[in-house]
């Protein structure tokens, strides 16, 4: 899996943990600042979302028999192993579902969603004061972040599932590597915005993610419980683009300092 932030370990790693946590929070604080541009971000959220929820609803409703299915080596086994297999498989199937919407979501709901979270994107950038960068931060630079995110986090759903599928303990750590996983690209993604915008690219934006893996990994961690919670992903996506944006201004001042 390319790209993937280390365990948060150090104490200072866990302050910067911490303060990305804070980043989403400040950005559900700035809806006291501009609830117009806010609540437009919910729009195409609540959109896709619907979308993907039904998908998923679907899903779980053919589990059963879709595990059935894969399964059929388990037919003659005792009940007890045979149960403990298709549990597992279950789990490993329905948990990489949920990573692969959550980062599906958040791909789509950004590509959907350009004019309104680019109006968010620069109210924050405003708010913070010094002209509004005008690079590549249009359409075309969302379709390809889109498909990009969309296809780690199939390798992501993909990594969670082959965990999940170990006995007992898989459906824990299943969990646990969705949770992490998706949030460090859910970071990646919604801070590329601002920094494509300041003409920062990909090897620039892997420098800074390695040098704020923590800070990175606490906001997408964050955001990616936030989307867990029923309706948690219509409420969270406008104040996750406005915290990403806050996160970014604050990772470059501390470079520039």
């Amino acid at each position: 899996m390319p790209d993937t932030a280390p365990p948060v370990a150090a104490r200072g790693g866990i302050r910067s943990f911490v303060t990305g946590v804070g980043d989403l929070g400040r950005g559900f604080a700035f809806w006291s600042r501009r609830p117009g541009a806010m609540a437009l971000g919910l729009v195409p959220a609540a959109i896709v979302g619907v979308v993907l929820i039904a998908g998923l609803i679907a899903l779980s409703a053919f589990l059963p028999d879709i595990v059935d299915t894969i399964t059929p080596f388990a037919d003659g086994w005792p009940t007890l192993w045979a149960s403990v297999v298709r549990i597992a498989a279950g789990t490993a199937l329905l948990g990489g579902a949920i990573v692969l919407v959550v980062v599906s979501f958040t791909a789509l709901t950004l590509l959907v969603g350009e004019p309104f979270y680019d109006r968010i994107w620069r109210a924050v950038e405003t708010d913070l004061g010094g002209a509004v960068p005008g690079g590549d931060s249009g359409f075309w630079r969302s379709v390809r972040d889109a498909i990009s995110l969309i296809a780690r986090g199939v390798l992501a759903a993909l990594l969670a599932g082959v965990v999940g599928l170990v006995p007992v303990v898989g459906g824990a750590l299943g969990s646990v590597t969705a949770v992490t996983l998706t949030g460090w690209l859910l970071a990646d993604e919604l801070t590329s915005r601002a920094l494509a915008a300041r003409g920062i690219h990909a090897t620039e934006r892997r420098r800074l993610r390695r040098a704020h893996r923590a800070r990175y990994l606490g906001f997408g961690v964050a955001t990616q419980l936030c989307f867990l919670i029923p309706l948690g992903a219509v409420a969270a996506m406008p104040a996750a683009v406005a915290g990403s944006t806050r996160l970014v201004r604050s990772i470059l001042a501390a470079r520039d300092a």
